[in-house]
């Protein structure tokens, strides 16, 4: 069993949280982060005791801050702000965004500025390790006073409430601990809103778009690179004096990654003396438009970084000068802003792949029989995958709208600027579900266009990949079942196989 990843809330990283969420990786409180953490505890009773106003620990919430809340009810407070704020509505978020949730809500509270005992955080996170899922719906939040719905959903799990699963079966949050033998906890002064108050719903979605999608960019150019040869492209728009003309970082890292791939390609030689003179935009211009999106890329992920290892809660805690203070660190705007640029920018992706699947199935653009499939009207081929690529394509123009240009107040006007984080998060992640799909089609279309090239072989990095797709698709003669197909070329992408057969072939791409 692998060592549980150890949290200090200043050095998490994306790929620690992808094997926690997705890999079953587990996570530990950081020796160096308990004594800050237990003195932040610690003052947050001697406020209480002393009768110190301290939003959320002894006042109400939102539009009710000014209700003093006595020393009797701190810790009944606690429990309601949980049962009060499970309000969500909509399907289950699926578990490993539930389990990227957990570990960054931990994250955030090593860094001890939350208030919370060190038994609250310890016990967060051996549900986690349990494989205890908390049930949490997808709708509800507006992404400032951080994700509440969907953190209390989560966090009422600890106290033996709401809902979770545990190897896929439903139960009570109650026989959720019973069966791992974990006592419910019992809330103290400011413990609710605190585990409540951060961004951690829309950060965890954020962060696994961006995983997804970092994996796309090497596959939008294998998938660009196979479409440019069995299309009778030319590589002369990948030359490095093209892009070092014009130095966008991403632009110049695509056209080195098509020029590998395409390397020593006895298609592209078959025509080199062709009378073309320069190819379409989804040929030609393609380190452009993915360079332009890597680049977007490299945007989020700074700014998601920056967000996995912060403290988001309010009021915050600073144990050094024993001060708290109450501020905004739970909106969402950067987060919104951030998923809204990376759901633009990967949808870009599937435009522009959309159209080169078009040139692959449509004999007048390509050369290539129609719909790549022998004997035509009598075999549908590859027409509706086209079809279904389209419709994916138009579904991320409409969904790809910006989420952060929309506020609307809430809690009687006190919280009248709103970020809508978690809609953007949300809509982010199925752009990057879409934008999988349609690619797996471009590498479908391209492996069976290769197939009716039966004399000459394609570049280096492109049978490559040809030769993984085929490990699980089989050449189609005739009409078929093309679901099942697309579905193990997207799995093959989801598992970096064909990547990783691209990189052994023609060495590591950018």
């Amino acid at each position: 069993m692998t060592e549980p990843i150890k949290l200090n809330g200043n050095d998490f990283q994306l790929e620690d949280l992808v094997a926690i969420a997705r890999h079953g990786a587990g996570v530990k409180v950081s020796q160096g982060s308990v004594a800050r953490i237990q003195k932040a505890s610690r003052l947050i009773e001697k406020w209480v005791d002393k009768g110190e106003r301290i939003y959320g620990v002894t006042t109400g919430f939102g539009a009710l801050s000014g209700v003093t809340i006595t020393k009797e009810d701190t810790r009944k407070l606690q429990k309601n702000i949980l049962l009060s704020h499970a309000a969500g509505v909509g399907k289950n978020m699926e578990d490993d965004v539930v389990r990227a949730m957990m570990a960054l809500r931990i994250n955030d509270f090593c860094r001890g500025n939350s208030g919370l005992r060190l038994e609250t955080i310890e016990k967060l996170a051996r549900i986690l390790n349990e494989g205890i899922i908390p049930r949490v719906p997808e709708k509800g939040s507006v992404g400032a006073s951080g994700d509440l719905v969907p953190m209390a959903h989560l966090s009422l799990v600890l106290i033996g409430e709401g809902e979770a699963f545990i190897d896929g079966r439903l139960m009570s949050g109650a026989r959720a601990l019973e069966a791992k033998g974990i006592s419910p906890l019992e809330l103290q002064a400011g413990e609710g809103l605190a585990l409540i108050n951060g961004t951690q719903f829309m950060i965890a979605l954020g962060c696994l778009a961006l995983h997804d999608a970092l994996n796309l960019c090497k596959h939008a150019d294998i998938a660009a690179g196979m479409s440019l040869e069995t299309l009778m492209g030319t590589r002369t728009a990948f030359d490095p004096r093209i892009h070092n003309a014009r130095p966008h970082q991403g632009q110049i890292k695509a056209a080195r990654n098509m020029l590998k791939i395409t390397e020593n390609s006895e298609i592209i030689s078959s025509h080199k003396d062709c009378t073309r003179v320069q190819d379409a935009y989804t040929l030609r211009c393609s380190p452009q438009v993915h360079g332009a999106s890597w680049d977007a890329f490299g945007y989020v992920d700074r700014v998601i970084r920056v967000e996995m290892n912060s403290s988001t809660e309010n009021p915050l805690i600073f144990p050094d000068s024993e001060e708290f203070l109450s501020g905004g660190n739970f909106h969402g705007q950067p987060l919104a802003l951030a998923c809204d640029f990376l759901g633009i920018a990967i949808a870009e992706l599937a435009n522009i792949s959309e159209r080169r699947i078009e040139r692959l199935v449509n004999p007048q653009l390509s050369g290539l029989p129609a719909f790549l499939v022998e004997d035509g009207g009598l075999n549908s081929g590859f027409m509706i995958a086209q079809y279904v690529a389209a419709s994916l394509v138009s579904e991320n123009k409409v969904i790809a709208h910006p989420a952060s240009v929309d506020s609307i107040p809430t809690s009687a006007n006190k919280e009248d600027h709103v970020s809508m984080g978690a809609v953007a998060a949300r809509k982010c992640r199925d752009i990057v579900e879409n934008v999988e799909e349609v690619i797996a089609i471009e590498l479908l279309c391209g492996a069976q266009a290769i197939d009716l090239f039966t004399n000459i072989k394609a570049g280096e990095g492109t049978m490559a990949a040809y030769e993984v797709i085929r490990s699980r698709v089989d050449y189609m003669k005739e009409d078929r079942l093309l679901s099942n197909d697309i579905a193990r070329v997207r799995e093959l992408l989801r598992e970096g196989s064909i990547v990783k057969a691209v990189e052994d072939k023609v060495g590591k791409l950018y």
